[in-house]
């Protein structure tokens, strides 16, 4: 099947991949290829604490279980200038304001009647002009972050997987108080300008899509095709994470596990093939169809 358009997978260079991380890359590029599009890599690096010499490791990972993309890597902080823009484009319609709330001081307003828990309660919203200047002023040297006035409060969506996603859409920021652009804004802009019409990624992901599909409407970008692919567990059932051992395929190399094994369970926990079968990624492909892919979570444990 031939069609135009790409797929991606977007790691933050924040660690080592764990196997949840490479079971959704794996997923995302079997969706991509099987459909005909392209496969593009992009490092998602805005948010503070991100390493990004770790990016050519978590890319070498990513080859070493038999995943190709096309082109060279998207780095999220190069695309500084197109994330202003988009912001300029909203402001200019008068929809973005200055927000000056601390954490604290979000937690203890009250909220607005029928309002999702941990939802902006709007307190900076309408102030005048004489008003954010005082606010301004009161938090100085820190500056204030940028939020998106919302015209809805929530939007569904129809997910490969999930079916109908609904979430809950508040005042949500585009540009935190340290300048750093919010990851909702960067994706979107990002996708859009990177031709991506398809995007796979883990399905703790799925509520912040309606956030990304209003500003897409704002901004008058196309909306993707949407798949959350269920996460890896550990063994006591919560989120896959290092407090569950050899998750890496560094920490799994170091007891004898190699990354082709490693792809070969991470097949077998997608109905691809049966434990101890050990298929390269094009042979996956020719195996892959979407309505037989797991809706639940993969407990790994060794």
């Amino acid at each position: 099947m031939s069609k135009s358009g790409a797929g991606r997978y977007a790691p933050s260079p924040s660690g080592r991949l764990h196997l949840g991380n490479l079971r959704t890359a794996m997923v995302a590029w079997l969706f991509a290829r099987s459909t005909g599009r392209k496969f593009l890599m992009r490092i998602e690096d805005v948010d503070r604490g991100r390493d990004a010499g770790v990016a050519d490791e978590q890319l070498a990972e990513l080859a070493a279980i038999g995943l190709d993309w096309d082109g060279e890597p998207v780095v999220q902080t190069e695309r500084r200038e197109a994330h202003d823009a988009a912001i300029a484009v909203l402001m200019e319609r008068g929809l973005v304001y200055e927000c000056t709330c601390t954490r604290r001081e979000i937690l203890d307003a009250p909220s607005a009647p029928h309002a999702a828990p941990g939802a902006y309660p709007g307190i900076c919203r309408d102030r005048d002009e004489t008003e954010r200047a005082a606010a301004r002023a009161a938090i100085a040297p820190r500056q204030p972050a940028l939020r998106l006035r919302s015209d809805v409060t929530e939007l569904s969506f129809n997910d490969i997987l999930l079916g109908k996603v609904t979430a809950a859409i508040d005042d949500f920021v585009l540009q935190r108080g340290d300048g750093a652009i919010a990851y909702n804004l960067a994706v979107v802009v990002d996708d859009a300008d990177m031709g991506v019409d398809q995007v796979v990624r883990g399905d703790d992901l799925a509520s912040s899509t309606p956030r990304q599909m209003l500003l897409q409407r704002l901004l008058g970008l196309p909306t993707p095709q949407y798949a959350h692919v269920p996460l890896v567990l550990g063994p006591t059932g919560a989120r896959l994470a290092k407090r569950d051992g050899a998750v890496t395929l560094e920490d799994l190399a170091e007891q004898g596990v190699s990354a082709t094994t490693v792809r070969d369970n991470l097949a077998a926990s997608l109905g691809l093939a049966q434990l101890g079968e050990s298929l390269t990624m094009t042979e996956l492909l020719a195996r892959f169809d979407p309505q037989l892919l797991p809706r639940e979570p993969w407990v790994w444990s060794r």
